[in-house]
């Protein structure tokens, strides 16, 4: 018979058990990312034009006309500091008296490629819908080939992109082969999608029938963009598309607009799922409220219809705009809580967390513990004007009135 060890320990021997080593948060492991501002050094047009500067986050606006000084101090107290299309009599003369930047074409003699401020090229919008795979890939790589030297290459695509509705392969090339910097616009408040019956949702990463509508469905769009673009093993930036008013087709139906909360928490939820731009649908092209630039009309004409929203634009990007360093770093990979959308971040001293309810809850109170190794008795609530109570544990207790409400605390190392 074999010798049986009691699983125990002698009383004398007590003194020689140590405790679990505390991991420190600093040590905690991290989301793999592109590299931040510092990606942006491999591009000489961004690079000499501060891209890769900390406090620098791209907020552009698509199809938004400037043709004064006035104009463009408009967008940027709105928080815009880039654009994508334009007509082809701007000056380039606006976009570096100002401080903004572009990415698109040659728009005219004006530009040239010494242009600092013309710091990308813009290869085209929904390839993936309006060609075929093979078609597509040759359109996009002829394009890609005749980017000038210096420029970093960005494109537009579809939902189907990061669905079940085209091959992974083909995909997969549409999100990695030819660009820099990629986006997916699908606009969940706005479009009829959600309201299609039978719901059938063939998304990589799921929306449910329940939550089509809600901030959540942003986030989980940046997450099924990130499955594609991680498939060769390189990243690059994601930004993503939100409407700053309607994103439904100018057939209809009309669905609704979105309201300035469900825009905030849109774009929110974007960022705390890892979007490295913010670009803002400026276009209305059905419902009640209806315009070519909204946020232009927002300037000019008194009583907009979408002034609301475009308050909630010059809020959220604001915010961004002050957090920029924090956004701009590695965020550690650590759950908060059940039922929450976070992401963590340290910068200087301090833990910043980013939080919103899930996508497959509903709001109301949430339950956060921090990592060990962090001790304090209250977290600040960024912008809110209130400090939340943190027990000896780490764990302190919120509540999201919304599903687009979210949450921004700053906590004490």
């Amino acid at each position: 018979m074999g010798l049986v060890l009691a699983a125990c320990t002698a009383p004398d021997d007590r003194s020689r058990i140590e405790a679990a080593p505390v991991v420190a948060i600093q040590d905690l492991p991290k989301v793999p990312w592109e590299g931040g501002p510092d990606y942006w050094k491999k591009f000489a047009k961004a690079d000499g034009a501060g891209w890769d500067d900390p406090s620098f986050f791209p907020i552009a606006i698509w199809y938004n006309g400037i043709s004064s000084d006035a104009e463009v101090q408009y967008d940027k107290d709105h928080g815009i500091n880039t654009y994508m299309g334009m007509s082809d009599t701007t000056p380039y003369s606006i976009f570096e008296a100002n401080g903004v930047f572009w990415i698109g074409g040659k728009l005219n003699d004006t530009f040239t490629e010494q242009s600092r401020n013309w710091v990308g090229s813009f290869l085209d919008d929904e390839v993936d819908g309006r060609f075929t795979p093979e078609a597509g890939r040759q359109h996009l790589q002829a394009l890609a080939s005749s980017t000038p030297q210096g420029f970093f290459k960005y494109a537009n695509f579809t939902q189907m992109v990061i669905s079940h509705y085209m091959p992974a392969a083909d995909a997969q090339q549409f999100v990695n082969n030819y660009t820099d910097a990629v986006s997916v616009d699908m606009y969940w408040y706005t479009i009829p999608y959600c309201g299609l019956r039978p719901y059938t949702n063939a998304h990589l990463v799921a929306v449910s029938e329940q939550n089509c509508r809600t901030a959540s469905s942003y986030g989980k769009t940046m997450k099924a963009l990130r499955m594609q673009d991680a498939a060769d093993g390189k990243l690059q930036p994601l930004w993503q598309f939100v409407e700053n008013l309607n994103g439904g087709p100018g057939e209809g139906p009309f669905v609704a607009n979105i309201t300035a909360g469900q825009l905030q928490g849109a774009v929110m939820n974007s960022i705390i799922n890892e979007a490295r731009g913010i670009v803002y649908f400026n276009q209305s092209l059905s419902g009640p409220c209806g315009g070519g630039s909204v946020l232009r009309l927002s300037q000019v004409m008194t009583g907009f219809c979408g002034a609301e929203q475009m308050e909630a634009v010059k809020t959220v990007n604001s915010r961004i705009r002050e957090l920029a360093p924090v956004i701009n770093t590695q965020s550690y990979d650590f759950s908060l809580g059940n039922q929450l959308d976070t992401m963590l971040k340290i910068r200087e001293g301090y833990a910043y967390i980013f939080s919103m309810v899930d996508g497959s809850s509903t709001p109301g109170a949430r339950n956060f513990k921090l990592p060990d190794g962090i001790t304090t008795n209250q977290a600040e609530v960024l912008f809110e004007n209130r400090t939340v109570p943190v027990d000896a544990a780490g764990s302190f207790t919120d509540t999201f009135e919304s599903e687009y409400t979210y949450h921004i605390y700053k906590v004490k190392l």
